[in-house]
């Protein structure tokens, strides 16, 4: 079983190319290589591979980051399902996870993040708390989406060492997580693994 996000940038017409590429390029080759793992195709659409339980975390690392160099957003499927075909290009690989992947993309309206698996109860279960957690990640300032994305790409470090990277105080780092809703979010990405690890 594999994972794959289809995705876009909201709005991209709207903002600079320069700021949300150099950014989408970044977060993505933190999960892999283009174009075997990754590829931007279409201008502002985006697929990426990763195993399923690093998901749910590298969608909210995408948005992450998105929103920390710019005041968009991203929309994206994340499917889980087989991998028949491995090519060289993501975008000419195939499988059920890609087909769930695009279907999920295809499902947003007012949500900008959607699972979908064969198991129905379960995409259910996960795009109800989805929602819910988008209340808030959808409303993330650039400086909660900062921190947000840098705790997440240094898991291994405190508050204090990421004040320090980010050469803000303990406790504005410490607000920003409350206000991104960040003890949440890996409550979230705890339960997402833990239903997912025994499918």
């Amino acid at each position: 079983m594999i994972a794959v996000l289809t995705g876009d940038i909201v709005n991209s017409r709207k903002g600079e190319t320069k700021n949300w590429l150099t950014a989408l390029k970044n977060v993505l080759s933190h999960y892999g290589a283009e174009p075997k793992d990754w590829e931007i195709y279409r201008g502002d659409s985006f697929q990426l591979s990763v195993k399923p339980e690093n998901a749910f975390i590298a969608a909210i690392h995408i948005k992450a980051e998105i929103k920390t160099t710019t005041s968009l957003d991203v929309r994206l499927g994340i499917g889980l399902g087989e991998e028949t075909h491995k090519a060289d290009k993501i975008t000419e690989s195939n499988g059920s996870a890609y087909q769930l992947s695009g279907e999920g993309f295809d499902l947003l309206k007012k949500q900008t993040l959607a699972f979908k698996l064969h198991n129905k109860e379960l995409t259910q279960e996960l795009n109800l708390m989805l929602a819910l957690l988008l209340l808030t990640a959808d409303r993330w300032s650039n400086t909660v989406a900062e921190v947000i994305k840098t705790v997440i790409e240094h898991p291994e470090k405190n508050q204090q060492e990421i004040a320090q990277i980010l050469n803000k105080s303990q406790s504005n780092v410490s607000e920003a997580l409350k206000r991104g809703g960040f003890e949440e979010i890996m409550n979230m990405n705890k339960f997402y693994q833990a239903k997912i690890s025994v499918l």
